[in-house]
């Protein structure tokens, strides 16, 4: 599966029994996923098809989605205001045996204002729910080029993830083959911490002495931090190269990277492999925000 972004932006439009319209989808990072929609007035009733949809298609990031419609001709009817006409009828009889006029005429009483109206035609049910097809329709494929821009920003993001993840390998193999990290240096480095031993009490027990030896030792050992962060690249690479919704996991394993980090460089009883563990925070700090982005 790709590696999806949770950035994107996609737009669809069509006609539809009359209508013109227009989906438009926005994304952005988010812990869950968060649907926001803006519907015409009247398609309130497509929500909770939209929501299902959305849900269905996208599992992280806080997505908007925008519907505009419109008639592409304004479709209207005349209709006689039954009140208004009667009141005019009535108004007419009662003033028809005082006054010598001439009978009003057809078109005449129409032309009084507010006797005939315009209205606009209402669609059938037959019609709303060929409508409420197509519009669904179209944000399926709105959704499709939603995953497809993501899936873009997935790819280009998911290469810097690569390239971060071997420089952290790399960084853990410098560590590995470091010279204070061989047998001679450290047993030279542990001379040195026992003589300042000796000379801070130099009545100090041997037995104790060579606890204290033993303590030093495995204090500076980072055997099992390197064997962990190897562990991690290894994992980092397989959610990388399995794609599909990993981000949080990824955002787990980045919180194994530091921890592990931050192990040596508190152990770490030697500048060069001091300097080493701190790129590595800093390579590790880069990892967890460009994870960040991935859904």
């Amino acid at each position: 599966m790709p590696l999806y972004s949770m950035t994107g932006f996609a737009r669809r439009d069509g006609v539809a029994q009359g209508h013109r319209w227009t989906w438009e989808l926005r994304s952005v990072n988010g812990k869950g996923l968060d649907a926001r929609l803006r519907l015409p007035p009247g398609l309130d009733r497509l929500e909770i098809g939209v929501r299902e949809r959305l849900s269905k298609r996208l599992t992280r990031g806080n997505v908007q989605a925008a519907l505009t419609l419109a008639r592409e001709e304004a479709a209207t009817a005349l209709r006689i205001n039954e009140a208004v006409l009667d009141a005019v009828i009535a108004a007419m009889n009662r003033v028809a045996d005082r006054i010598d006029a001439t009978a009003p005429t057809l078109d005449g009483v129409l032309a009084i204002k507010g006797v005939l109206e315009t209205a606009e035609v209402e669609d059938d049910e037959a019609t709303r729910a060929a409508l409420d097809a197509a519009l669904l329709v179209g944000l399926d494929d709105a959704i499709d080029d939603l995953l497809a821009a993501r899936a873009r920003e997935g790819e280009a993001i998911g290469r810097v993830l690569l390239g971060q993840i071997d420089e952290i390998a790399r960084l853990t193999a410098a560590a590995e083959a470091h010279p204070a990290r061989t047998p001679e240096a450290i047993r030279a480095r542990l001379a040195e911490q026992v003589e300042a031993l000796l000379g801070a009490v130099p009545a100090l027990d041997p037995q104790r002495l060579a606890q204290e030896a033993v303590l030093l030792a495995t204090r500076a050992d980072i055997r099992e931090e390197l064997d962990r962060l190897v562990t991690h690249v290894a994992e980092a690479r397989r959610l990388l190269g399995e794609g599909g919704p990993v981000g949080r996991r990824l955002d787990f394993l980045t919180q194994e990277f530091n921890r592990e980090t931050n192990t040596l460089c508190s152990k770490a009883n030697d500048r060069g492999v001091t300097a080493i563990g701190l790129d590595l925070k800093a390579v590790v700090d880069q990892l967890r925000e460009q994870i960040q982005n991935i859904e």
